[in-house]
C-alpha cells in the first residue's frame, strides 16, 4: 500500500512485537468516542475502509458513514467492503479457477502476458468434496471411500492441481484433509495480517454459507456467491447495506447435561422467531467467557440457519489461548494480541464498560439450555429431548407441513419385519436408520466429539450395541479430530458401535449418506414408514439427507450415538432405558453420560498443540493419491473439448481491448417464484436420486439409464 498520499496517513502508528515492528492505523485516535461505541464487527469494516480508501472504490465519505454507524444504521446506506482474503470450497472454487484460466486464454489472445492473471486477494481453496458414503461399518471404510472419491473426481482434481501450480496467491488444500470451515478455523485463520509490515484484521468472504464459523475466532466473514468471490479475488469491493447489529447477551453457565449443540439450536430458534435477516449478530456478556472457541464456532457456524449475515464473537483471552492450543507461531500470537489491544478490538466480556451500542439487545441465560434436537424438517424447529417422544407422535398425525406427515390414525402402528445379515428385525414409524457424526458444525468441537467417544466407551462397557442395519458413520472435519480420538483411546468403542471413520467432509449433512441396505429401503417403502435420520449437522430440509428418511433431526454427537443405540426417537430417555446390560439390569442414558469433569480432563490431556502442528505441517502433501496426480505445467490449461466435466466458459470469447457498450437486458424471465422456506435442497438436492422419485421418472423419460452415478452436485449416467 502506498502510504505517502494516503488520506489517513497521519493516523499511521508503529507497534513493536517480538523484536519486530509493524505499522497500523490508529482507529481510536481517528474515531474518539464514536469509535468506542461502535460494535466490534463494525470496527473491522471501518478499518478495512480506512486502509483501502483510494478515493475511487472507497472514499472518505464511506469511512465517515461507517464511523457514524450509530446514526446511519437505519438509513440503508450503501458501503463498500474489501475483505482481506477469500476462501473457496471446491464445489464453488472450481468455477472460480475455471474463470481465471479462461481469463488467461483471453489475455493471451489479445497479445498480453497470461502469467499476470492471478488473484489479487489471497485465496485459500479447500477441496472439501463430500464423497457418498458407500462403505461403512468397516475398518477399511476411509480408504475405500477416498479411493472412490479420487476415481470419480480425477479430472476435477487434475484441473485444481494445475491451478495450484499456475496461479500465485492461491493455496489449495488437497482432498481428504478436512471440511473447509474447520481447516479455516484450525489453520488458515490469521486473525491479524502482517502484509509487508502493515498490520490489519483478518476478514474474508467464502463460497459456502457456513463460512461464518470463523466468526467464533473473532474474524469477520460470511458466505457469498461465486461471482462476488471472484470479484474480491480480482481486488474489487463488495457493496453492501450498512447493517444493523443485534447484540446477543449471554449470561450463566451451560449445565452438565447440555452441550454447545444444544446452545446453538436454542439460539437458532430464538433468532428465527425475532428475525435477523440481513443483520449482524454480535455476542457479548459474561456468559461468553464460559464458552470455548469451539463452542463459539459451533454457534457462529449456524448463522445461516438463524438468518443473520454474521454471528460474531470479538477476540478475547480465550481466543489467544486457542491460537496457542492449535499450534500457531508464538510470535504471531503476540502480534495479534498487541495489535488488537492497540486498536480497541480486544474484549473483556466480564467488563460491561466495553459493551458497545447495538441496534437491539436480546438475551439468553445459558443455564436454561436443555438437551435438544431440531427437526423433523427444519433446523430451527427445536424440540427438547424430554419432549421428543410426544413431539414426534404429534408430527405423525399433523397435516403435511414442516411439523407434520399426516399419517392416518390406523397406520400409526404400522410395522415392517425384515431380515438383515441372517437376523430378523422390525421397523416402525420413528425407527432410526441413519446416525451420522458429521458436519462442520460439531466435528471441530473436542468437547462434543470426546463426549461421543466417552459415551460410546461406557455404552460398550455396559454391553449396549447398535443394530447393524442402522447406517452409522463418523466423518470428522479434520485429521486433528482423529488424532485426539485415537490418543484418548475411544476409537475402538466408537467402531464397536459402528461409527467407523468414513472420510473427512460434510458427507451425510450435505446429502451424501449413500444408499441404505436394500432390506431397509424395501421395508420403509412397503409400510410407508416415517423413518428417521439423526445427525450432528446443520441442515435437515426435506430431501437433503436421504430419500428414505422423511424425518431428520439435528443433535449433538453424543445424542447421535444414544438414538442409534435406542434404534428409535420414540423414547423418553428420562423414563425408558437404552437397553439392558449383561446382568439384565436396565441402562439409562444418564448412566453412561460423561460428566463435565471427565470431558475437561480428557480434553486437557489429549487436545494439545503438537497434534495441530503435526497435522497441518504436512497438509498439502498428506494425500498420497493427490501427490501422484500428474497435472499440466503450462500457464494455460489444455482444455479437453470432449470433457463433460471441465469446460472453458464462453464469457471471455471474443473479448476486445475496449469494452462494448452496455446493452439492455431484453426478454428476461423469472426462473422460479417461490414461497417461504423453499430451499435449494427442494430445488436441487445434493444427494443421490431415488429410483422411485419424480426426478428419476423424468430422467428415465428423457433416455437416462440407471444406475445414475452421484458426483457432488452433478450427475453422470450410463447409456
Amino acid at each position: 500500500m502506498e502510504t505517502g498520499s494516503h488520506p489517513y496517513v497521519d493516523y499511521l502508528k508503529t507497534l513493536e512485537f517480538g523484536g519486530r515492528e509493524g505499522n497500523y492505523f490508529d482507529l481510536p485516535g481517528l474515531g474518539g468516542d464514536k469509535y468506542d461505541r461502535l460494535p466490534y464487527s463494525i470496527r473491522v469494516l471501518l478499518e478495512s475502509g480506512i486502509r483501502n480508501c483510494d478515493g475511487f472504490q472507497i472514499t472518505s465519505q464511506d469511512v465517515t458513514n461507517l464511523l457514524d454507524w450509530n446514526q446511519n444504521q437505519d438509513k440503508k446506506i450503501e458501503i463498500p467492503f474489501r475483505p482481506a482474503r477469500v476462501i473457496l470450497q471446491d464445489f464453488t472454487g472450481v468455477p472460480a479457477v475455471v474463470d481465471f484460466a479462461a481469463m488467461r486464454d483471453a489475455v493471451k489472445s489479445l497479445g498480453g502476458d497470461p502469467s499476470l492473471i492471478n488473484p489479487v486477494c489471497p485465496a485459500d481453496l479447500v477441496i472439501d468434496h463430500s464423497v457418498q458414503v458407500d462403505y461403512f461399518r468397516s475398518s477399511e471404510a476411509l480408504t475405500r471411500n477416498q479411493a472412490m472419491e479420487m476415481e470419480r473426481n480425477r479430472e476435477r482434481f487434475v484441473f485444481l492441481k494445475w491451478g495450484a501450480k499456475a496461479f500465485k496467491n492461491m493455496l489449495i488444500v488437497p482432498p481428504g484433509c478436512g471440511i473447509v470451515h474447520q481447516v479455516n478455523l484450525e489453520y488458515l485463520g490469521r486473525v491479524v495480517f502482517n502484509s509487508g509490515g502493515l498490520l490489519y484484521p483478518d476478514s474474508l468472504v467464502g463460497t459456502d454459507s457456513h463460512t461464518t464459523m470463523i466468526n467464533g475466532l473473532g474474524i469477520v466473514g460470511w458466505g457469498v456467491g461465486g461471482i462476488e468471490a471472484e470479484a474480491v479475488m480480482l481486488g474489487q469491493c463488495i457493496s453492501m447495506v450498512l447493517p444493523q447489529v443485534v447484540g446477543y447477551k449471554l449470561t450463566g453457565v451451560v449445565s452438565s447435561y447440555a452441550t454447545s449443540t444444544d446452545v446453538v439450536l436454542t439460539i437458532t430458534k430464538h433468532l428465527r422467531q425475532v428475525g435477523v435477516v440481513g443483520k449482524f449478530v454480535e455476542f457479548f456478556g459474561p456468559g461468553v467467557a464460559q464458552l470455548s472457541i469451539a463452542d463459539r464456532a459451533t454457534i457462529s457456524n449456524m448463522c445461516p440457519e438463524y438468518g443473520a449475515t454474521v454471528g460474531y464473537f470479538p477476540v478475547d483471552d480465550m481466543s489467544i489461548k486457542y491460537l496457542r492450543q492449535t499450534g500457531r507461531e508464538a510470535g504471531s500470537v503476540e502480534m495479534i494480541e498487541k495489535y488488537l489491544r492497540a486498536v480497541g478490538m480486544f474484549r473483556d466480556y466480564s467488563n460491561s464498560e466495553q459493551d458497545p451500542a447495538f441496534s437491539q439487545i436480546l438475551e439468553l441465560d445459558l443455564s436454561t439450555v436443555v438437551p435438544s434436537l431440531s427437526g423433523p424438517k427444519r433446523p430451527h424447529d427445536r424440540v427438547s429431548v424430554s419432549d421428543m417422544k410426544t413431539d414426534f407422535s404429534q408430527c405423525l398425525q399433523n397435516k403435511v407441513g414442516f411439523k407434520g406427515f399426516q399419517i392416518p390414525a390406523d397406520k400409526h402402528g404400522a410395522s415392517a419385519p425384515f431380515s438383515y445379515e441372517g437376523k430378523d428385525y422390525t421397523l416402525k414409524h420413528g425407527s432410526v436408520v441413519i446416525s451420522a457424526i458429521t458436519s462442520c458444525t460439531n466435528t471441530s468441537n473436542p468437547s462434543v466429539m470426546l463426549g461421543a467417544g466417552l459415551l460410546a466407551k461406557k455404552a460398550c462397557e455396559r454391553g449396549l450395541s447398535v443394530a447393524p442395519y442402522i447406517k452409522t458413520s463418523l466423518s470428522p472435519g479434520s485429521g486433528v479430530v482423529t488424532y485426539y480420538l485415537k490418543e484418548s483411546g475411544v476409537i475402538p468403542y466408537l467402531e464397536q458401535l459402528g461409527f467407523h471413520l468414513v472420510g473427512y467432509g460434510c458427507m451425510t449433512c450435505i446429502g451424501n449418506s449413500g444408499p441404505l441396505p436394500e432390506a431397509v429401503t424395501t421395508a420403509v417403502e412397503q409400510a410407508d414408514l416415517v423413518a428417521v435420520g439423526v445427525l450432528s449437522g446443520n441442515r435437515n430440509f426435506e430431501g437433503r439427507i436421504n430419500p428414505h428418511t422423511r424425518a431428520n433431526y439435528l443433535t449433538s454427537p453424543p445424542l447421535c450415538i444414544a438414538y442409534a443405540i435406542a434404534g428409535t426417537v420414540l423414547i423418553d430417555f428420562e423414563k425408558e432405558p437404552l437397553g439392558v446390560d449383561s446382568s439384565g439390569s436396565p441402562v439409562f442414558l444418564k448412566d453412561i453420560w460423561p460428566t463435565r469433569a471427565e470431558l475437561q480432563e480428557v480434553e486437557r490431556q489429549y487436545v494439545v498443540p503438537a497434534m495441530f502442528r503435526d497435522t497441518y505441517s504436512k497438509i498439502t502433501e498428506s494425500n498420497s493419491s493427490w501427490n501422484e496426480l500428474e497435472a499440466p505445467d503450462s500457464q494455460l490449461y489444455p482444455w479437453d473439448p470432449k470433457s463433460t466435466y471441465i469446460k472453458s466458459p464462453p464469457f471471455f470469447d471474443g473479448m476486445t481491448q475496449d469494452p462494448p457498450a452496455v446493452r439492455d437486458v431484453e426478454k428476461a424471465a423469472v426462473l422460479l417464484n417461490l414461497g417461504d422456506s423453499v430451499t435449494t435442497d427442494h430445488i436441487s438436492p445434493a444427494g443421490s436420486i431415488s429410483r422411485t422419485s419424480p426426478a428419476a421418472r423424468y430422467l428415465s423419460s428423457r433416455g437416462w439409464v440407471w444406475p445414475l452415478i452421484h458426483r457432488g452436485n452433478s450427475l453422470s449416467y450410463t447409456s
